[in-house]
């Protein structure tokens, strides 16, 4: 039998998965550093060729994954060391970051679904200049460039009987932003990761791959206009929790061990492949991390004079 298949939106551990014998996978580019102060692991990985995005399972382009253990920590500053550096990043990820441009953030998800809530929190904590630049001009923040920045929630199928992306593409039509960014709450393999990562690629996104649900996508090519996603992941598969015990039972075995040997006994983890499991906190640590995200984003688009 194959391998046994945990869904994952995270680049970082289908590059892991992919196991030690290919960790000199062609096309694929691996640079990491530690801030030791803030406690953040950067990881970033680019896929180059077309046989190294088959191989991975993601598109060709850059991935950028912060690891912070302490973001899911009750803090009186919403974690200010993370917003910084995913400020940073995001703003070397956004083509021409220096120049004034036309932005729309999209917070992809259900709001009334907690773990699937990020992207609405996220927008609500946005500063969103637009409609004030249009009317009052640049005055009204005493500042000579603004960066005009607009935001929709364009909810979830099962309410609108639209695609995402068709209510984006129709708001693009009419806004004409410069750059998209979109914002969902992502699907982990490792529990180790929940709620205590970002990831942000230059790629889009196509809302609910993590978990099997697939939707139309949010690229370039579909939308006509560059696509940097940021997410969060915030479930996984039941099947991992699984698979983290059987890590332990196998004397530590490797990744790529645990993975051939849950393939080995596929029948017995099928029924698991399609639950999805959260922390009992969730609630607080959605609010939490939006507001660390939504920080994040209000620095990278907030011009320097």
């Amino acid at each position: 039998m194959g391998n046994f298949q945990v869904r994952t939106d995270l680049a970082l551990e289908a590059r892991e998965s992919i196991g030690e014998a290919d960790s000199e996978l062609r096309g694929v580019k691996v640079d990491e550093y530690y801030q030791e102060e803030e406690d953040i692991q950067v990881t970033k990985v680019t896929i180059d060729t077309k046989n190294a995005a088959k191989a991975m399972g993601k598109p060709m382009g850059v991935y950028v994954t912060m690891e912070a253990p302490a973001m899911v920590e009750p803090d009186e500053d919403y974690h200010r060391e993370i917003s910084e550096c995913l400020a940073k990043e995001l703003k070397q990820m956004i083509p021409d970051s220096q120049k004034e441009q036309s932005i729309l953030v999209v917070g992809l998800g259900n709001r009334e679904v907690t773990a699937d809530s990020l992207g609405p929190q996220v927008v609500d904590n946005l500063l969103i200049t637009r409609h004030v630049v249009k009317t009052y001009g640049k005055a009204a923040y005493n500042r000579e460039n603004v960066n005009l920045i607009s935001s929709i929630e364009p909810g979830v199928m099962a309410k609108t009987g639209m695609e995402a992306s068709e209510i984006v593409k129709g708001v693009i039509g009419e806004t004409k932003p410069d750059v998209v960014v979109v914002i969902d709450a992502l699907a982990a393999r490792s529990t180790k990761r929940l709620n205590r990562t970002i990831q942000i690629t230059n790629t889009g996104i196509q809302p609910g791959s993590g978990v099997g649900n697939h939707r139309n996508a949010l690229t370039l090519e579909s939308l006509g206009v560059p696509v940097i996603a940021i997410g969060v992941p915030t479930v996984v598969d039941a099947a991992t929790i699984v698979g983290d015990a059987l890590e332990k039972l196998l004397n530590g075995d490797s990744e790529f061990d645990r993975m051939k040997y849950m393939g080995q006994h596929r029948s017995a983890f099928s029924e698991l492949n399609n639950m999805y499991m959260t922390g009992k906190d969730i609630d607080a640590v959605i609010k939490r991390v939006s507001f660390t995200v939504s920080e994040g984003i209000n620095r990278a688009l907030e011009l320097e004079e």
